[in-house]
């Protein structure tokens, strides 16, 4: 091959193997091509530390319209996880936007360091059990404990990338704020906003303490479907003047909380649906007439007769007899009560719910004054009472699992306490906002 070709068939590869980014016109800065954020964030941060950003933009925006994002604060108990990490980083988001949209809009983080959650890690970290150590020093170790993670946290909370006023956050221990709280307390009592009341809290035997709702979390355990019999005592002589002795007359309830019967306190009725009392042998079940098919069939009972024709308001104030105890339940009406399932006579303890304690609350304040025990064991013992004095109209267990209420805090089960001193508020609109910006300020 002559030498001019050999040379051209090298042309192709050197073109091949040229640089091209020497050829492009390409900008030139002095941050690296890689982020490699793991090594640089910290530098970052501490840049904006240094240099006090967060007060640089606040003094920057001084002014401007007030934009206030209230904190929610989390607890001091430990490590953040990933919902505080998600609610910091949203917050801070919001922050920043407000800031950098022409309002001035200071961040004040915040931890709440009182509460049951600290007081048992706090105990847990020292190994002792409640009780076991003098209030005053458990009082000590609890704030020592607390303290300990609000420092953790706010690096963690400043490795996320928030900005916030770090320096002199707001802790619920600090004497300053339990002031502010009595004196906002105290303002609102003054203006007639308080008062006493009645309310079925959860109560937890091992903390000794109530427990708020989002304290709560449930399990799932199998569960008993149970019809059960009230004998009615006293019937307005409703059924009488149909020929029907009391005594043959039955209520009958559905339940899948089988431990509530013992704080049975009442049986509800809808005030204006149809109730008819369905003959089967010598007794009589008053149930509402929409859902007798689906009743006797759950029952297994194919022969009965349907006699008579009841509002459910025409029910109202017969009595029966608690199929345990020697005690009334009276029939009251409820808008909470349906159709959708059961018989239409709805098991009502207020120990166990709030409708429950509202409903029979307006019929006797006293009435609903009762301490009941959730008790896992009682689904099994509940159901043998019931067996033996012969009330059940059929039971089976449920393949369904039923929720049942526990803590994080404690593997036992949770008692339902009502408590007669609960305080509460009744607020004039807009003063929820008014006093929270208080605290603020």
């Amino acid at each position: 091959m002559p030498q001019q070709y050999a040379e051209k068939e090298k042309k192709p590869d050197q073109a091949m193997s040229q640089d091209y980014n020497k050829t492009l016109n390409l900008p030139r800065t002095d941050f690296p091509m890689r982020g490699n954020l793991p090594k640089r964030e910290p530098d970052t941060l501490q840049k904006w530390e240094d240099e006090d950003l967060y007060e640089q933009m606040i003094a920057k925006n001084e002014g401007k319209p007030k934009y206030i994002l209230h904190d929610g604060p989390p607890y001091a108990n430990g490590e953040i996880h990933l919902g505080t990490a998600l609610n910091k980083t949203l917050k801070d988001f919001i922050v920043k936007y407000k800031n950098m949209s022409g309002f001035c809009a200071p961040y004040v983080p915040g931890w709440d360091t009182h509460g049951l959650p600290i007081e048992l890690k706090a105990m847990k970290s020292i190994g002792v059990e409640n009780g076991a150590i003098p209030p005053v020093e458990l009082r000590k170790h609890c704030k020592d404990f607390a303290m300990m993670h609000v420092k953790n946290q706010m690096a963690q909370f400043k490795r996320l990338g928030s900005l916030g006023h770090y320096c002199d956050p707001y802790l619920t221990l600090k004497p300053e704020y339990e002031a502010r709280q009595v004196e906002v307390f105290g303002e609102m009592a003054k203006r007639g906003y308080m008062y006493k009341g009645l309310k079925p809290v959860y109560w937890c035997p091992d903390c000794n303490t109530a427990l708020a709702e989002a304290e709560i979390e449930y399990e799932n355990d199998p569960c008993y479907s149970i019809y059960v019999k009230f004998q009615v005592t006293d019937d307005k002589g409703l059924f009488t003047k149909l020929g029907i002795a009391k005594e043959q007359v039955y209520f009958v309830i559905w339940t899948t909380t089988t431990w509530t019967i013992p704080g049975n306190l009442a049986i509800c009725v809808g005030p204006s649906y149809d109730y008819t009392l369905v003959k089967v042998g010598e007794e009589y079940y008053c149930m509402a007439a929409e859902l007798v098919s689906a009743t006797m069939k759950a029952a297994g009972i194919t022969e009965y007769e349907m006699v008579g024709s009841f509002t459910g308001a025409e029910l109202e104030h017969i009595k029966t007899k608690h199929p345990l105890y020697d005690r009334l339940s009276p029939v009251i009406v409820g808008d909470h009560v349906t159709l959708e399932s059961g018989t239409g006579c709805v098991h009502t303890a207020p120990g166990y719910g709030v409708e429950d304690f509202e409903v029979v609350a307006t019929i006797d304040d006293h009435h609903v004054l009762t301490l009941t025990m959730l008790n896992l064991n009682w689904q099994e013992e509940t159901t043998y009472s019931l067996n033996k004095c012969g009330t059940i109209l059929e039971s089976k267990v449920l393949q369904a699992e039923n929720l049942l209420p526990g803590t994080p805090f404690t593997e036992n089960p949770l008692m339902i306490h009502v408590k007669d001193d609960i305080i509460k508020a009744k607020l004039p609109p807009r003063s929820v906002a008014c006093i929270s910006i208080s605290l603020v300020e």
